[in-house]
């Protein structure tokens, strides 16, 4: 039995989009406002240009590899199976994390709106729902997801509407590079903005652990990369820049990590304010239901080569996804009741940057050094452009907090660990490459 293809651009775009959660935007506009000295959609626009570097990567990998497992698959065919595992395995603290910061969020929205309802009982009822829904199929996911997209833009479209109404009530001018430049372009606050912002940008690399369920994916998963990275900056952009013409002075916000629902109450009032709330609660929804998918995916392709547990490969007879994968991150996700969301965040973020880096590192290593394509043309598509994207990543890598480092070579020894335990206890030579042909198409 194997994953069904069934998925179509727009469903996969949705999907990428969904994890994206692009209301987000509004949760990191003060701190980011104060890190770049009020050039937030520069940094936007800034840190979209790099990680396309990494979304070109991916793009080409995925064309050569179109089966599930993203970087573990990629690493492991660029280079070997024990690298492949150990980016695998870092990639799985983003992943399997990133639903448990979802409902983490979404749990303190709840509580502030039913403080009588204890967390746990939200966090419960939000995994529960996400995990019955990811049983059920992609297909049904993605009908979930479009429509609690939908609100979401629709949020960010009112926003917009109505921060352009406040500007010209107070006489200001509506087209100004000023929010793009403030004072002047400065080199090292746009790279401090990136490296805050480009988190934000992480839902466009879960899409290709999904390419054995998608229809033409050598075609598709290319195209919907980078739809998601140019539809997500045109919101990110589209909401930093109104935002600044709406409050051109961030340090009058009362609140930095607040200044979102202040920049809601000023254009819109309390109904706007009422609104917003259910944009951010359903972007958390619509993430962690991505994430969840994303990380079933990633544990299903390496348990079927092995490196798990062989229950990790298991598909439902019917609906054809990988259920146990999903409820053991559905438990994981419980973990949210007691975990704080700093600690989260720094596993994330940590998994995703070594997966982005070595996906870079991964088209040079296949094409350009197994393949040996190196006219000048090639040397720009498989050197160039991914070691550009590489020495990004490294950047942002070297500049995580010292709780993400710690975190995550902690995570990474028990990863070699784990590995010395396959090769010299269980006598693993090499992976059993099981995916059928139809897959590789």
């Amino acid at each position: 039995m194997s994953l069904k293809r069934q998925l179509s651009g727009f469903e996969l775009t949705i999907f990428g989009l969904a994890l994206m959660a692009p209301v987000t935007v509004f949760t990191t506009y003060g701190i980011a406002a104060e890190v770049t000295d009020g050039r937030v959609p520069f940094a936007y626009l800034f840190a979209a240009i790099a990680l396309s570097f990494t979304a070109y990567s991916y793009a080409q990998m995925v064309k050569a590899f179109p089966i599930s497992g993203s970087a573990y698959t990629y690493v492991q065919h660029a280079f070997n199976s024990k690298a492949g595992f150990l980016v695998g395995w870092a990639l799985l603290t983003d992943y399997m994390l990133l639903p448990m910061v979802n409902y983490l969020v979404a749990s303190i929205f709840l509580t502030s709106v039913f403080p009588g309802i204890p967390a746990f009982i939200w966090i419960l009822l939000l995994v529960v729902l996400n995990t019955f829904i990811n049983i059920r199929g992609t297909k049904m996911a993605s009908w979930v997801n479009t429509l609690l997209l939908t609100y979401a833009f629709v949020v960010i479209l009112l926003f917009i509407i109505l921060s352009i109404r406040f500007v010209l009530s107070q006489e200001t001018a509506l087209f100004t590079v000023t929010p793009f430049l403030n004072d002047g372009f400065n080199i090292g606050l746009l790279m401090a903005g990136a490296s805050l912002l480009c988190f934000s940008y992480l839902g466009f690399d879960s899409i290709t652990t999904l390419a054995e369920e998608v229809v033409d994916p050598k075609r598709t998963i290319p195209r919907a990369i980078f739809i998601i990275i140019c539809v997500g900056t045109l919101a990110f952009v589209g909401v930093s820049y109104f935002a600044t013409l709406t409050q051109p002075n961030y340090q009058n916000f009362s609140n930095l990590d607040a200044s979102g629902i202040e920049l809601v109450a000023m254009v819109g009032g309390n109904l706007f304010v009422s609104l917003f709330l259910g944009g951010m609660l359903i972007g958390c929804f619509a993430s962690g239901l991505a994430a969840q998918s994303s990380a079933s995916r990633v544990l299903y392709a390496m348990g079927r080569d092995g490196m798990l547990h062989k229950a990790f490969s298991k598909l439902h007879p019917t609906y054809q996804t990988p259920v146990f994968n999903l409820l053991l991150i559905a438990a994981l996700s419980m973990l949210s009741v007691v975990m704080t969301l700093s600690m989260a965040t720094a596993f994330i973020n940590f998994g995703a940057m070594i997966a982005f880096l070595f996906v870079n590192l991964s088209v040079i290593g296949h094409y350009y050094v197994r393949q040996k394509r190196r006219s000048l043309k090639e040397t720009l598509l498989y050197f160039i452009l991914p070691a550009c994207g590489a020495l990004f990543v490294f950047y942002l890598i070297i500049n995580l907090n010292k709780y993400s480092l710690v975190l995550g070579v902690i995570w990474g020894a028990i990863g070699v660990v784990y590995l010395f335990y396959l090769i010299k206890i269980k006598g693993m030579k090499t992976i059993d490459m099981s995916f059928n042909e139809e897959a590789k198409s």
